[in-house]
């Protein structure tokens, strides 16, 4: 019984042509943006996530607050952090390492086109073996930097494959200049897929030092805890210390004591309002679709009384018509919602592969079919919802009445 419905209910869609694909407008926009915006919402989730670059968890990362302008973290705080603030972490019991990050903008100049990006240190003695552990990379060609060279740098993986602009792959052996001054490349960092480490320029503390002139000042300073179960509690520590040393009540604070895991938190949060900001605006958008399918219906009831008539006439029932009128609009809903997911889908996987080839990340891009499933069976339920006044109004239609017009 209920295919019969469903063969003269795409029966009648089709002869009804172009004014059954504008119905289906309203909720093919909805469905397109649901399933695209969303697809695109978990990418760029993913894709934030691997700009951290260090995926161990139980780093604390401690930098000054109050920043004054924009730059890398850490760079143009009002009260910067010291080496007494350093020091102060280092003693603490439940601190296990602490290592001073220093962190600027620089220019880099090679195949005579100059560019600008990030410069970081790397630290000496065994500090330098644990900033090497951190970066969970080896390098993909050359080696890394030894402590006591000077004039010697290596680099992320972008320069390697020229993704940042030279129009020319820079190999060990070569020779860039960094701030105007001649700095031989030995090694390039495999390729870790975070725009921020693979765009690096790495160097020795001392030509950092001496390079930027930075004196005392200290942009980062990481710490990794005693016992990793009490990251928390060694967090409070350095609170607590630094309170101290700068001279600030709790609630107060002049810097900003973070984990991975909370950073990650906070910027999920903002990603996760922005995506329900967009899902609500695609609501919208079917909800104008449902509007149209009810507009749709009840013309069609209009135009097709004496078809009511006639079915009548042969002994339909009410409940029989109203059926018919049901599924047609449930299949406008659901025809949308088809054509709306199969785009959605195509523009989602299409974004993804433009946030990789932007930020030089290897993101897979996940078909979420439950929420295919879920934006589907919506948008049948939906346009079926839409079309019951027009079904019932249909269904009530007296034969008589229905066959004069």
């Amino acid at each position: 019984m209920f295919s019969d419905y469903f063969k003269l209910a795409f029966r009648n869609l089709k002869h009804r042509g172009v004014r059954s694909w504008l119905t289906l407008l309203g909720i093919f926009i909805g469905v397109t943006a649901v399933v695209a915006l969303i697809s695109l919402g978990n990418g760029l989730q993913l894709a934030v996530s691997s700009q951290f670059g260090v995926s161990a968890t139980e780093l604390i990362s401690v930098q000054a607050g109050g920043v004054s302008g924009f730059g890398p973290p850490g760079t143009g705080a009002v009260d910067p952090l010291t080496s007494k603030e350093f020091d102060a972490i280092e003693k603490l019991s439940s601190v296990k390492n602490a290592v001073k990050r220093y962190i600027s903008s620089g220019k880099l100049e090679y195949n005579k086109i100059v560019i600008f990006g990030y410069v970081t240190n790397i630290p000496n003695g065994e500090d330098r073996d644990f900033f090497y552990e951190q970066l969970e990379k080896k390098p993909i060609a050359g080696r890394f930097l030894k402590d006591g060279e000077r004039g010697k740098i290596f680099l992320g993986y972008n320069f390697y494959v020229d993704k940042v602009g030279l129009d020319k792959e820079i190999i060990p052996g070569k020779i860039v200049l960094i701030q105007d001054k001649k700095f031989e490349v030995v090694g390039i960092l495999d390729k870790k897929g975070s725009f921020v480490f693979d765009n690096a320029v790495y160097m020795n503390d001392d030509d950092f030092l001496e390079l930027f002139n930075y004196g005392d000042k200290i942009d980062i300073i990481a710490v990794q805890p005693t016992d990793k179960n009490e990251l928390y509690r060694t967090k409070a520590d350095i609170e607590k210390a630094l309170r101290k040393v700068r001279d600030v009540k709790e609630g107060e604070e002049n810097f900003e004591v973070s984990t991975p895991e909370a950073s990650l938190a906070t910027v999920n949060s903002i990603l996760g309002g922005v995506k329900a900001f967009i899902v609500i605006i695609a609501f919208i958008s079917i909800f104008i679709g449902a509007l149209g399918i009810v507009n749709t219906m009840t013309t069609s009831v209009l135009e097709r009384k004496r078809e009511i008539g006639i079915m009548k006439a042969v002994g339909a029932r009410n409940s029989q018509v109203f059926w018919q009128f049901f599924i047609e609009s449930s299949l406008l809903g659901l025809l949308g919602g088809i054509i709306g997911a199969t785009f959605g889908t195509l523009l989602g996987i299409l974004g993804v592969q433009a946030l990789n080839n932007f930020l030089g990340t290897e993101l897979g891009c996940n078909i979420d079919f439950v929420l295919i499933f879920i934006t589907l069976l919506g948008s049948f339920i939906i346009g079926g919802v839409s079309g019951i006044v027009p079904a019932m109004n249909a269904a009530k239609q007296d034969p008589v009445e229905a066959l004069r017009g």
